[in-house]
């Protein structure tokens, strides 16, 4: 993986605006979807697509790619979106989400969108999917090939599954595995810590040897050393703990559990994409 320049940061800051601002026009379109969780993820996605990932948009199918596994379905937006933007299928086919026969389904389904690693719903199965990858490489010998992605979210570890998939990779040493875990502090019903505290998040992912570790998710610079050091272990899995503010990018939607499953109005869309505007003029000028 290379280097992280001033240069690339800025590009790529400006390419998560406008697939956030992608995003706002899709959601409104669809009439129905996740707002908050996707919004979050924007720049660590944006940073996998453009940056991390070893993967060829126009071969989808390439065995040496790396394997990307969303446990966390719901916020598919931010997925579709972001492979539309690398060449995966026109950038036109988003407007598309949630209608009757698109391939853009309100979780992701692989029967429909075939280059999908798996296909994603029940929280806390993702991790499983992708542990039963990294073991299969390992057994292959061909975890030297490639790295196998999970992202989770925070709210699924309240699933016994995601529990056993950690305990088994911990056994296993599944250093060719890395979860990155969107640590927004929502879920539908209100705020983790309240339906069901999580914390030590840190604490509990090391007893069940993983090496871990935490970053601002909206920081580019630092979550690229946090892989690049992810690449430097051979003895265990990781995870990455990414500190994300949900709904970032729009201040009314930020840090407000309630858009974690509704889409933005007309009206609010509007201001969404007002304020998204603003912001990639403010990026452009404190790059200059």
């Amino acid at each position: 993986m290379s280097f992280l320049s001033d240069k690339k940061i800025k590009e790529l800051e400006l390419k998560a605006n406008e697939i956030r601002q992608s995003l706002i026009e899709m959601l409104l379109e669809a009439g129905s979807g996740h707002t908050a969780g996707p919004l979050g993820m924007a720049d660590i996605f944006t940073l996998f697509y453009f940056h991390i990932l070893k993967h060829k948009p126009e071969d989808p199918f390439w065995e040496e790619r790396d394997r990307v596994v969303l446990s966390n379905g719901h916020i598919c937006p931010i997925l579709y979106t972001v492979m539309a933007c690398a060449g995966y299928f026109p950038v036109e086919e988003l407007k598309t989400l949630r209608k009757f026969g698109s391939r853009l389904q309100g979780h992701p389904h692989r029967e429909f969108l075939p280059f999908l690693e798996t296909s994603s719903g029940p929280l806390g199965s993702g991790l499983s999917q992708a542990v039963g990858m990294a073991l299969a490489d390992k057994i292959d010998h061909k975890e030297k090939d490639r790295y196998i992605y999970c992202f989770m979210s925070d709210g699924e570890h309240n699933e016994g599954n995601t529990w056993e998939a950690i305990m088994l990779a911990g056994k296993n040493r599944l250093h060719n595995l890395i979860a990155i875990i969107d640590r927004n502090n929502i879920q539908i019903d209100g705020f983790t810590e309240d339906i069901m505290p999580l914390e030590s998040l840190t604490q509990k992912w090391k007893s069940f040897n993983w090496h871990v570790m935490e970053v601002g998710g909206h920081d580019l610079r630092a979550i690229n050393e946090a892989i690049n050091e992810a690449h430097s272990i051979y003895s265990k899995p990781i995870v990455i703990i990414a500190n994300v503010i949900p709904g970032k990018g729009v201040k009314e939607f930020e840090r407000d559990y309630t858009w974690h499953g509704k889409p933005p109005t007309k009206e609010e869309a509007n201001m969404a994409l007002r304020e998204l505007r603003t912001l990639k003029g403010k990026i452009k000028s404190e790059h200059q």
